[in-house]
């Protein structure tokens, strides 16, 4: 009866192994061909959406390169390039209502400056005017250039030039400190140009000393391509601005 027994065991045994072979067969993956399809399918993702990516930087990449690389030459410009550029110290400011500030806080944007003492004789109403005047011809571009005055003194403004500077920022600054940034052409002072500092706070343009009106349309050719070559990276405003 056990031989029996044994003998029925090992034909089930050998059935259910017929019915249900265990091997080592793998369950659940695809053919071959279909999973060499689905690697290829996602590198063809990757490089779309790189290409994507691209083709979304370029802008800025060719604008950064205008800008650092080949931007405006020499013998083209009316203002003299500042070479190496000038960093913005961080001095301190007080405005016209009295505010303390830092002079670091106009980065972000283009800058326009001038410097003179708050008296303002008629050469700097002359150049706060064709100032003025220099921006607003950038037309929409306006909004990524500020107008600034730096006060070489603590000395009121005339209340009569108070309203033709309201749309200007107008800081008080220590001169010293001023001279040790901005610097005049050989053999003029310091109140007789109009400074360029782009939005990182460099100073990296002087325009020549006692522009007239013809002066400065070729100065607005200047910032007109200073503008261009940074339009993929730079917009108007400050981060803090609305």
């Amino acid at each position: 009866m056990s031989g029996s027994n044994s003998s029925d065991l090992a034909a089930t045994v050998r059935d259910g192994a017929a019915a249900h072979p265990l091997g080592l067969t793998v369950h659940g993956l695809p053919p071959v061909g279909d999973a060499v399809r689905s690697a290829q399918s996602g590198r063809g993702a990757r490089w779309k959406l790189l290409a994507l990516l691209l083709v979304c930087a370029a802008p800025v990449v060719a604008s950064y390169f205008t800008y650092y690389v080949i931007r405006p030459e020499g013998h083209r410009n009316f203002g003299s390039l500042i070479e190496p550029q000038r960093p913005m110290p961080a001095l301190p400011t007080v405005d016209l209502q009295g505010r303390t500030g830092n002079l670091a806080a106009l980065k972000n944007q283009w800058l326009l400056v001038s410097v003179a003492p708050a008296a303002c004789p008629s050469d700097c109403e002359q150049r706060l005017y064709l100032q003025r005047q220099l921006r607003e011809s950038l037309g929409k571009e306006k909004e990524r250039v500020d107008w600034v005055w730096l006060l070489s003194d603590g000395a009121a403004i005339p209340e009569a030039l108070r309203a033709g500077v309201s749309t200007a920022k107008v800081l008080r600054v220590d001169p010293q400190a001023l001279a040790g940034w901005l610097q005049p052409d050989a053999g003029h002072a310091l109140q007789e140009h109009l400074y360029v500092v782009d939005p990182m706070g460099h100073w990296m343009m002087r325009f020549p000393p006692n522009m007239d009106a013809a002066a400065a349309a070729r100065a607005k050719r200047d910032m007109e391509r200073l503008l261009r070559a940074s339009a993929g990276w730079d917009t108007a405003g400050r981060p803090s601005e609305p």
